[in-house]
């Protein structure tokens, strides 16, 4: 789920390396930007696609990002754009109520890069990444539950769950117990350790992936409700878009895809053809979205040369249409949601 989600730098040999969004001119096709129109970036990160939808003339950008140092480090941004660039702190969930409060609205695009940014993972400090010794931590906005408190706090089943639904790991039932029992005498609070510990439960061979990678994501996951917020953020752009508004959501993971994807689907009336309706099922609701083209959209060989996090990237869009909104739909509220106390394959 991880990716270069702006244009920030990075130390590297020889000098800073440059780090490009995913999917940049896909995305930028898909949002259609024109002159003077208004846009909503969801998740600014190094504001990577903000920066290029504002180079067209008069573009405008409400952008939010639940990272402070990644608002702190926005504000040249904020000031080189004179008052086109408007950025916000805090989750994406809430941009229905921000931009009302801006008094802002007909959005012309709407745009989402799902999942943890690289420059988080890339930050020892914030605990998101095995590949570093740090703090367990993994909150973006750096503020309430932390992945320690969960590792630490949470029940045996709990911690399976999460580990199980938000991890798809297969192990979550022994993962878990062995926190359970080892946290007794000491508790978990570096990345270090809770790798350490899945490792000696799950022996890696070398053609695998570290055993820790799932694990770690359930936990991020949990920890920001990242599938939670992305539903209601996919909500609230279909309230804040204009008709004709174009809707670009970048994906990572199989579980914030299938969320997008089912999303797109209900509201394009894809999701069950009326033709096929058995006598007396309800008629589909019209559609708030029409999807153009083959989808979902991934990257080019050259693209994953030259930045391998976008190997797993999967872009989806979507027209809006003139029909009301709909809100948030149940099934993709359960989607979110973390069914408790699976049992099976573990």
């Amino acid at each position: 789920m991880a990716k270069g989600r702006g244009v920030e730098t990075s130390q590297a040999a020889g000098g800073p390396a440059r780090h490009v969004p995913v999917l940049l001119k896909e995305v930028l096709d898909a949002l259609d930007v024109r002159e003077g129109g208004l846009y909503l970036d969801g998740t600014f990160g190094a504001g990577g696609y903000t920066q290029a939808i504002l180079e067209t003339p008069g573009a405008r950008v409400l952008a939010f990002d639940r990272d402070p140092g990644a608002i702190a480090a926005g504000q040249a941004l904020v000031e080189q754009y004179e008052g086109r660039l408007m950025l916000e702190h805090g989750q994406f969930s809430t941009c229905v109520a921000v931009a009302e409060r801006r008094g802002l609205s007909a959005f012309d695009g709407a745009t989402f890069d799902i999942g943890v940014s690289s420059m988080q993972l890339d930050e020892a400090a914030r605990g998101f990444s095995f590949r570093f010794e740090g703090p367990l931590d993994m909150r973006m906005s750096q503020q309430g539950r932390s992945a320690a408190d969960i590792v630490n706090t949470a029940s045996e089943q709990d911690i399976a769950d999460i580990l199980y639904h938000y991890g798809e790991e297969r192990a979550s039932r022994r993962i878990a117990r062995a926190i359970v029992n080892d946290r007794v005498a000491k508790p978990y609070t570096t990345t270090r350790e809770l790798a350490e510990l899945i490792g000696r439960i799950i022996p890696a061979r070398p053609q695998d992936i570290n055993p820790a990678t799932r694990s770690f994501q359930g936990l991020r996951i949990a920890v920001n409700d990242e599938l939670g917020e992305l539903v209601q953020a996919l909500a609230g752009s279909e309230q804040l878009l204009a008709e004709g508004g174009r809707l670009a959501v970048v994906s990572f993971h199989s579980l914030e895809d299938r969320i997008v994807k089912h999303f797109l689907s209900l509201r394009s009336g894809r999701g069950k053809a009326r033709s096929r309706l058995l006598p007396g099922e309800p008629v589909p609701p019209p559609s708030t979205f029409m999807l153009e083209g083959k989808q979902p959209v991934t990257a080019g060989s050259a693209e994953t040369i030259h930045n391998p996090r976008a190997r797993s990237a999967r872009l989806r869009a979507a027209v809006r249409t003139d029909v009301a909104p709909l809100g948030v739909d149940p099934a993709l509220i359960a989607l979110a949601s973390l069914p408790m106390h699976q049992t099976k394959g573990r």
